[in-house]
């Protein structure tokens, strides 16, 4: 478990990135920390393994405060994935995923051997083992930056906007993969995006954040979609347009889900026309056939 307590980070006396941040993230869940620029999430994901310090408060992984813990060894023990995967280019592709427990003193015969099941664990042929970073496409890129983060079995993997780089059917093959991937490794997740769409499909706890690293609203998707806490959070998700403002039509017999737009969304399902689900949130959780 991940433990914020009271933080508050300033890079200058009037430079506030995160004042008074307090916050649990659940173990084996995926926490998404979501907002525009300024708002902090990226410091907040940073300070977890010390590559930032916070100006005061704490940060606690299992009850121990990472301030006490050497921040080289810590950030080799937590996996860490960036948004243009950060791969060394002068590095084969196996010899990427090896690197950090070749640091920790794994023999490089198994550090290899494992990086080679870590391509078959996030969908990539062995055979682009041996090809350098640039002979990829971007999203074997991300896929090799995500094994690299596995590399050392970490509780915790940092993701900091992972996707944010790649084209938008790239970008959806990368979410599935990493939900595919959560109910098979089942990690401490905390990932950084600003948007809201990819937050709420990959969250079991969403944070949307304010400027200055102020938390507006936490929950699941479905919490937030159904209950905006304010003017903020509403018009942040979009709560109240397009597609997240849905009705019925009926059309020839079949009740049909329209956005604000009149977009079709989807075609309700028997279960849902029987009431297994209703409210704001089922379209989101899966009562609509699209």
């Amino acid at each position: 478990m991940i433990e914020f307590r009271s933080v508050t980070k300033r890079f200058t006396q009037d430079a506030v990135a995160v004042n008074d941040f307090s916050l649990v993230l659940p173990s084996r869940k995926i926490t998404v920390l979501v907002g525009s620029s300024g708002s902090g999430k990226t410091t907040l994901l940073r300070m977890i393994n010390r590559m930032v310090d916070p100006t005061s408060g704490s940060i606690e992984i299992d009850g121990v405060d990472v301030a006490t813990l050497e921040p080289v060894k810590l950030r080799r023990s937590i996996g860490y994935v960036m948004q243009n995967s950060g791969l060394l280019p002068h590095r084969k592709v196996v010899d990427n995923v090896a690197t950090v427990p070749l640091l920790r003193g794994v023999p490089r015969k198994q550090a290899r051997l494992d990086a080679l099941e870590l391509l078959d664990t996030v969908g990539l042929s062995r055979t682009l083992a041996d090809r350098y970073p640039s002979q990829l496409s971007g999203g074997q890129q991300q896929r090799v930056g995500v094994a690299r983060g596995l590399a050392v079995n970490p509780n915790i993997l940092l993701m900091d906007e992972p996707f944010g780089a790649v084209d938008p059917i790239v970008r959806a093959e990368l979410q599935q993969e990493l939900l595919r991937l959560q109910q098979e490794l089942d990690k401490t997740v905390v990932f950084v995006t600003h948007d809201i769409d990819e937050a709420f499909l990959l969250g079991d706890q969403v944070v949307i954040l304010r400027t200055g690293g102020l938390v507006a609203q936490i929950g699941s998707p479905t919490e937030i979609l159904a209950n905006p806490v304010d003017e903020f959070v509403s018009s942040f998700v979009g709560a109240d347009r397009g597609k997240r403002s849905l009705h019925l039509e009926n059309h020839g017999g079949d009740d049909l889900v329209v956005d604000s737009e009149g977009r079709l969304a989807g075609v309700l399902s028997t279960g849902t026309k029987a009431g297994t689900r209703s409210g704001p949130g089922a379209a989101a959780q899966g009562g609509v056939r699209q």
